[in-house]
């Protein structure tokens, strides 16, 4: 079971529902530190292996399919992209790591870009980190992990692509990576099961991202 039934109340979800489909809309990609928006608004952000699924999320989450670009392409994302949701929270697409097609120098910087942003934005409310359910945490997850503990930065599993597995196999990696987030200071206890292609577990992940407004 992907999900514990008294997590949120109906009224809850339905009240993230609403919100989001209030809109949301692009705002800016970041290339460089000193281009991130003023921090008067909370934000949330997506994290994960390169094709992991961030952008196919966030547009399932929207409900606008052409929202966050999608690339068959590991390491397409090169950016923060910042997209504002309802004007009251920002929703950032960070840049996949621990693959991507480009010349080391490159992906350096990018690396240097996330892990800056991450240590220091004062108003990052939480990092959903994004794990392939087919294949659970992998070592580069696990380095990501120890960042965010050490940068005391609050952030939550959540399993993708959840339909593409059996039942048995999903709460064998549920099991897993519970046992896993239970390790590390700054992992939220709650890990999500989601699909952006059925639609399983966003109405909780709504819930999540709308309780920082």
């Amino acid at each position: 079971m992907a999900f514990e039934p008294e997590d949120f109340t109906a009224s809850q979800l339905e009240a993230a529902n609403n919100l989001f489909k209030r809109g949301t809309k692009f705002v800016l990609g970041v290339a460089g530190l000193e281009q991130l928006p003023a921090d008067d608004l909370p934000e949330v952000a997506f994290a994960g292996r390169s094709n992991v699924g961030k952008s196919s999320i966030i547009n399932a989450l929207t409900e606008q399919k052409g929202l966050a670009k999608t690339s068959n392409t590991p390491g397409r994302t090169q950016q923060l992209n910042y997209f504002c949701l309802a004007d009251k929270l920002y929703l950032v697409d960070l840049p996949g790591y621990g693959y991507a097609q480009a010349p080391e120098a490159l992906v350096k910087k990018w690396q240097k870009l996330i892990f800056t942003y991450l240590q220091g934005r004062v108003c990052l409310k939480r990092v959903f980190l994004l794990i392939d359910s087919r294949h659970g945490i992998k070592k580069v997850d696990l380095d990501i992990m120890d960042m965010l503990d050490k940068a005391a930065v609050t952030y939550q599993i959540v399993l993708t692509k959840t339909d593409k597995i059996r039942s048995q196999e999903l709460q064998r990696v549920l099991l897993q990576t519970k046992d896993e987030v239970s390790k590390h200071a700054a992992a939220y206890n709650r890990v999500l099961c989601t699909s952006s292609e059925k639609n399983i577990g966003l109405e909780e992940l709504r819930a999540e991202i709308v309780s920082f407004i």
